[in-house]
């Protein structure tokens, strides 16, 4: 029998990971009123929108990375933590278990999988006594796309496109802009930003993901900081990035900046990035019973997504090409950037491991003519066999460096990912034809609603996240950023909004 206090860890790593709070979700409304829903970011908005309620209805994961998930535990005098960090392991593990986190604690020396989330360093817990009975325990689950957009300057510095950063305020907006622009699509825009400005390396990052503890329309209580918060919040979304990175009016949803002493010698800028999933929430438990009393952040019950009087229809999403799996050459030459397709058939899954293996390997099975979806599902098994509980897709830029070589090695005529690729898959698109479709960071659940069966794995040894998993598909969506005749998005939406970032360059905050 698990004791109260790991009870109410195992409910609050639920409600985090498959119920946004209301702050987060009253940003996306606003950002939703903000496009228009005619357009590629509108319509990612719509689909982010569909998925949170669909998240909550299932109770499963809103995404399919859970992230790294990092607890702050204050705790009475006394209280034994030793006692309470083990329950919170037993907690995530059965978590686990359970489909509602994803299994991704792995040995960086080997790549092994442990299968429960425990292992060396993971799940983080950071603990802290105060002068109060009651528990406080408050859970962040930001996934690995949006952790790997993190970034840290040192001041001062040159900053791409907006020159000499000093060590002032003005030094600051500089990085915070450049951090923003720097994550383009990759880290799930529109996202949220928490800023620590000075400490050293280690306690700035962490000072910059405390902020993301904030609730989102609080006020800070330094004037200068409240100021730039505002500033940031503003510009950022004059830089055109969007939702997905697909270009749009709303780049950044928040931004919490903090402060802290620092060596004369060390001046830095710390950013956090956070996606547009942005799960956290905490409990305030009974100091004696380990009850919960209450919820940190509101709950998202109380603000429903479906706001725009077009959620009464579907939005239109433009030009719609439906094509069979496996393709050929002649549909995807047919493609431009901006199509909307519509996927039947069977595709397969693959990311990091798989992408190094196929380079010196066979496959498995025969890939002529198919899809490869960048994607590290959530899986559950039982007597029927295995069931998809989440199956968004992942960062495809980690695949660069092998993405060409194995389009033109099996034959692929498409890649699904998101935040798009560089080029030297432009060039492999071109020359081999095939396509780019950029699917929904994020929307876990609404991709795993056109999974009607799981045909098979391959290379279980690499651990379910890294697994080759083959989907039979119905009515998945991606849209086309980078197409079979040299054509990029990503690459057009990354030269627009640096030219509108280059504006700000002399702009005078104080």
């Amino acid at each position: 029998m698990s004791s109260a206090f790991e009870q109410s860890v195992y409910k609050l790593i639920v409600e985090t990971s498959t119920n946004l709070p209301a702050d987060v979700r009253r940003a996306i409304a606003a950002a939703r009123e903000a496009e228009d829903q005619a357009t590629r970011a509108g319509l990612s908005l719509s689909t982010i929108a569909q998925n949170i309620e669909m998240a909550e209805c299932n109770v499963s994961p809103i995404c399919q990375d859970t992230g790294m998930p990092t607890f702050v535990v204050h705790t009475p005098v006394g209280a034994n933590q030793i006692v309470m960090k083990r329950e919170i392991r037993s907690a995530i593990a059965q978590a686990t278990k359970d489909g509602k986190l994803r299994t991704n604690s792995v040995d960086s020396l080997t790549g092994a999988n442990t299968g429960d989330n425990l292992g060396p360093g993971t799940p983080v817990i950071h603990f802290e006594q105060w002068e109060r009975d009651e528990v406080d325990v408050r859970l962040i689950l930001k996934g690995g796309g949006c952790e790997n957009k993190n970034i840290q300057y040192s001041l001062p510095c040159e900053i791409e496109g907006l020159g000499k950063a000093g060590r002032d305020l003005d030094g600051i907006r500089k990085c915070i802009l450049h951090a923003v622009y720097q994550a383009q699509g990759q880290g799930c825009s529109a996202g949220f930003i928490g800023v620590g400005i000075g400490g050293d390396r280690t306690t700035g990052y962490e000072l910059a993901k405390q902020q993301l503890f904030r609730n989102v329309d609080d006020v800070n209580p330094i004037s200068e900081l409240a100021q730039l918060e505002d500033y940031i919040l503003d510009k950022a979304n004059q830089l055109g990035i969007g939702t997905m990175g697909f270009g749009g009016n709303v780049t950044l949803l928040g931004c919490k900046v903090g402060v802290a002493n620092r060596l004369p010698a060390s001046y830095f800028v710390s950013v956090a990035y956070n996606c547009w999933a942005y799960r956290r929430q905490g409990v305030l438990l009974d100091g004696d019973t380990h009850e919960i009393k209450s919820w940190i952040y509101e709950g998202g019950s109380s603000v429903p997504m479906k706001s725009k009087e077009a959620d009464s229809a579907e939005a239109p999403r433009g030009k719609e090409i439906i094509l069979q799996m496996p393709l050929t050459e002649e549909d995807v030459r047919g493609l431009r950037v901006g199509d909307v397709v519509i996927l039947n058939g069977e595709m397969h899954t693959g990311r990091d491991a798989l992408h190094k293996h196929l380079m010196d390997h066979d496959a498995p099975i025969d890939l002529n003519g198919g899809v490869i979806y960048h994607c590290g599902p959530v899986m559950l098994k039982d007597e029927d066999g295995w069931h998809v509980k989440a199956a968004g897709p992942t960062t495809s830029i980690r695949e660069e460096p092998y993405q060409g070589d194995i389009l033109k090695k099996f034959g692929l005529r498409a890649v699904i990912g998101k935040g798009g690729m560089g080029p030297k898959t432009l060039a492999a698109l071109k020359e081999h034809g095939a396509v780019y479709l950029n699917a929904v960071g994020g929307a876990a659940q609404y991709y795993a609603e056109c999974i009607r069966k799981v045909n098979g794995v391959d290379f279980m040894e690499f651990g379910i996240p890294e697994a080759m998993w083959h989907l039979q598909v119905e009515g998945f969506a991606a849209i086309v950023t980078m197409d079979a005749h040299g054509n990029s998005l990503h690459a057009d939406v990354d030269k627009d909004s640096r030219e509108k970032l280059e504006k700000f360059k002399d702009v005078v905050f104080a």
